[in-house]
């Protein structure tokens, strides 16, 4: 007897999210430790998990401290109220905390140093490297520094979201004769966090020391007649949520510039010190900050290990880096470079960054030189700085073609950069509109309208991942070119639709959030529900970066239990727990961590034998369904479907050397090749597509 509905909401068939996002930052950690990972590239997997994990107070902790705050209730699907979500969350976080820097000390830093890689502290620096550091502690530090002595009218200075601060112990009278006892010195943000030595101090070419080891050994200097008894720095994250009443607002734009400039100074969530700050020292920067005992965390080594993400860069050692790797470029595109005409002879799919993103580049620049081409339009979500695609876009609407472009200011973290792109975009004679108030666009798609004969043809590239150049070498992202005209008719309609606001046909192929994407997931794994019973083929496989979307969770449930089989690949947050009996036995949940961020959102769905594939802008999270415009639209092309199957599934699932599997206590254990060939999906894929 299959379950029924209540049963299937049972808190306990859920793993919360947060704790789960909690998991993902194991799996990247891991990264750190693997023997098999370059040894720079293993230091920037644990810069990359601590940058993470200020995302997730900056964002997640700050909610749920509002939620406490408030006195709300609202509970997910796993029932864990706000308060019992922090409580768990501190207790993983000190032990991820520890095994960061257990990492960095008894792993990274010994091998580094054996390279000649070397952080030297004050009690390794000789005499000539003193001098040198005295000299650039006079020179680039002491002019812009301004410490700030504690007293009724020098009171407790505004401390900038993550900004590197020290608080310092005093003895003896100031120059007015009195005795404060205590200081507070910011580091300049302007001045890079790692410093190298010059090779006539330095023993070898990749010498540093970190910038607050500087401030630490020079403190003194900065209070003339007294002396520091205590230096330790201390970093404190706040609340970087932006809340623009959406009711209220009259200018969207006008609103969030306000916003941006109140990140910086939000309410504190976490407070990290040195491990050698004395307990009254922590417990003193608590209290400025609002903030109990159990948000303060030691660090035992550097307060923010992210200042360690320059390292590699400044570091000159291929050979402890990943090897460089050429994308390659679909065989339609090498024979024939204009990328029209190559449409026209069938859809291009592009997997990237294995494939270049060169050609989505070169689609937009031809169409802004080409005097055939009326109009193009364009999301943006994420675009990076000097982004090429903005410049096609630009020289585009200077060549007097009509440009529209939807830019999303809410884009976590890139509002200022988007508002400087919209100014930009605007000067040279584009259309912008900010999407639709209430829902963020996250839809990937360009169109672009081209005359052909006494006829308009609109060609139009459709993605998984965002416009930006620097993130295709790093993100795994799937794009269709495509001049099919039911997909450029609905592409057409959505753009429409977010600038006019008005009702549009139903569309024809695309299937689009907030409207239908839920229904139509939900309706698609109904079918293959109905299939099993009917002893059919049956088969659900979906890759993503989260799945927490109640709804889809159970459906998810049921099909498992008429017997379909269920494999997930998802790289983050997953709430559903596999593996339980008479729910989630025919489940499967993998999740890859590699060199490359998997990013890629695809679903496919059995169909009796006749599969049915998508690719989306969309994870299965409630805010993609409800709350963003979305796109999710089908691969037809046969030989193009096969392809993403077996790129995106087949070799995924083989994958034994990347892969880590979660278990029905919302642990994952990692695959091992076993006495099995080693296989990596994102390896392999680098060999078949790469130039």
């Amino acid at each position: 007897m299959e379950p029924n509905a209540s049963d299937l909401g049972r808190p306990e068939l859920y793993i919360n999210r947060e704790l789960s996002q909690l998991e993902f930052l194991r799996r990247v950690l891991a990264q750190a430790t693997e023997s098999d990972v370059p040894l720079l590239e293993r230091l920037r997997f644990l810069c990359i998990a601590s940058s993470v994990l200020d995302e997730f107070f900056e964002i997640r902790v700050a909610g749920l401290k509002q939620q406490e705050a408030y006195g709300s209730v609202q509970t997910g699907a796993d029932n864990m109220s706000p308060s019992e979500q922090l409580r768990h969350i501190n207790e993983r976080v000190r032990d991820l905390v520890d095994a960061q820097y257990r990492t960095l000390k008894d792993d990274l830093l010994p091998l580094l140093d054996l390279q000649g890689i070397r952080f030297l502290t004050a009690q390794e620096w000789n005499g000539k490297q003193r001098a040198w550091i005295k000299r650039y502690f006079n020179r680039e530090l002491l002019p812009i520094m301004s410490p700030m002595a504690l007293d009724p009218a020098h009171p407790f200075p505004d401390v900038l979201n993550k900004g590197l601060a020290f608080i310092v112990t005093l003895e003896g009278k100031d120059a007015f004769g009195r005795n404060s006892g205590r200081a507070i010195v910011q580091a300049p943000r302007a001045l890079p966090r790692v410093v190298r030595l010059p090779e006539s101090c330095a023993a070898s070419p990749n010498e540093f020391v970190l910038l607050s080891w500087v401030i630490e050994d020079h403190v003194s200097d900065l209070f003339p007649g007294m002396r520091a008894t205590g230096c330790y720095p201390f970093r404190v994250t706040r609340n970087s949520d932006l809340f623009v009443d959406l009711e209220e607002v009259d200018d969207l734009l006008r609103a969030i510039e306000g916003e941006l400039s109140s990140r910086r100074y939000g309410d504190a969530v976490r407070l990290e010190v040195d491990i050698d700050c004395p307990e009254d020292v922590s417990a003193f920067l608590a209290a400025q900050f609002g903030l109990g005992r159990e948000e303060v965390f030691r660090c035992d080594g550097p307060v923010n290990l992210t200042r360690l993400a320059t390292v590699p860069d400044l570091v000159d050692r291929p050979d402890l880096k990943y090897p460089g790797f050429m994308s390659g470029v679909p065989s339609q595109l090498r024979s024939d470079p204009n990328v029209f005409s190559a449409v026209r002879k069938g859809d291009i799919l592009l997997h990237h960054p294995f494939e270049s993103f060169a050609p989505v580049v070169e689609f937009l620049r031809q169409a802004a030189a080409d005097p055939k081409v009326l109009a193009i339009r364009q999301t943006l979500y994420r675009t990076g700085t000097d982004s090429a695609v903005v410049q096609a876009l630009v020289d585009a609407a200077q060549a007097g073609k009509e440009v529209l472009v939807v830019i999303e200011l809410r884009a976590r973290f890139d509002e200022e950069a988007n508002i400087e792109l919209a100014a930009h975009l605007q000067q040279a004679g584009a259309q912008v509109v900010y999407g639709v108030v209430g829902l963020k666009t996250h839809a990937k798609m360009s169109l672009v309208i081209r005359r052909e004969g006494r006829s308009l043809r609109r060609y139009v590239h459709l993605g998984t991942g965002n416009y930006h150049m620097r993130t295709t070498r790093l993100y795994t992202d799937y794009g269709l070119l495509t001049c099919d005209a039911d997909l450029g008719e609905d592409v057409q309609r959505l753009f429409a639709q977010l600038t006019s606001m008005g009702r549009q046909p139903r569309m024809r192929k695309i299937v689009q959030a907030p409207f239908a994407l839920h229904s139509t997931m939900l309706e698609l794994i109904e079918a293959e529900i109905a299939a099993a019973r009917q002893g059919k083929p049956a088969r659900i496989r979906a890759k993503m970066n989260s799945l927490i979307e109640p709804q889809v969770i159970q459906a998810l449930y049921r099909a498992s239990c008429a017997g379909v089989t269920v494999q997930l690949i998802v790289r983050g947050i997953c709430a559903l727990r596999p593996g339980i009996e008479g729910v989630s036995e025919n489940i499967e949940v993998r999740s890859i961590v590699g060199r490359f961020l998997e990013h890629t959102r695809v679903f496919c769905f059995e169909n009796a034998g006749d599969a049915k594939v998508f690719l989306s802008s969309a994870d299965w999270m409630g805010r993609n369904f409800f709350n963003r415009v979305e796109t999710c639209f089908p691969v037809e092309d046969a030989s193009l479907r096969d392809r993403v199957i077996d790129e995106a599934f087949e070799l995924y699932l083989a994958d034994n050397t990347q892969a880590w599997r979660l278990q029905a206590d919302g642990v994952y254990q990692r695959v091992k090749p076993g006495r099995s060939k080693r296989v990596s999906a994102q390896l392999s894929l680098l060999e078949r597509l790469g130039g």
